[in-house]
């Protein structure tokens, strides 16, 4: 059965990602989700990205891809907790296609929790709110998913 589901939801993710993301300027879109402090979701989603990059690049074809981090997520784009942080640098040097973008609402609270600043990776684009974000590029054509 559980075989079942995720073959279901392999062709509703590349049904989704074919049509619902391809721009009418030929441009492929792509929002992926991290919303939990979960090492293996992290390397997933940075995994999907590289997979979907590769799919397209490979089909001489164009996909902006953004990685949205948000709740308990931001850890993944924080300098001082990202358990991710070695395989990011390497990947936002070789991935010029994927960007990374950090809520700030996340980020000042988690700021007022903590009592000090929480510094981010490099190659993070602070973001007023991430789930006004995924709303946005869903608005824009670009097909959201939480792998």
């Amino acid at each position: 059965m559980a075989m079942i589901f995720r073959s279901a939801c392999a062709v509703f993710v590349f049904l989704v990602l074919t049509v619902s993301s391809y721009a009418g300027d030929g441009m492929h879109k792509l929002a992926l989700q991290i919303s939990d402090n979960d090492p293996q979701k992290m390397n997933t989603v940075l995994n999907v990205a590289a997979n979907v990059s590769r799919h397209y690049s490979e089909m001489g074809q164009e996909i902006d891809i953004k990685i949205i981090a948000f709740n308990a997520g931001l850890h993944m784009l924080r300098s001082d907790t990202s358990p991710v942080a070695d395989r990011m640098k390497s990947f936002a040097e070789s991935m010029t296609n994927v960007s990374f973008h950090a809520c700030n609402n996340t980020r000042m609270a988690m700021a007022k929790k903590e009592a000090k600043d929480i510094p981010l990776l490099e190659m993070a684009e602070v973001v007023p709110a991430g789930v006004v974000t995924l709303i946005e590029l869903d608005e824009q054509g670009y097909a959201v998913v939480r792998p």
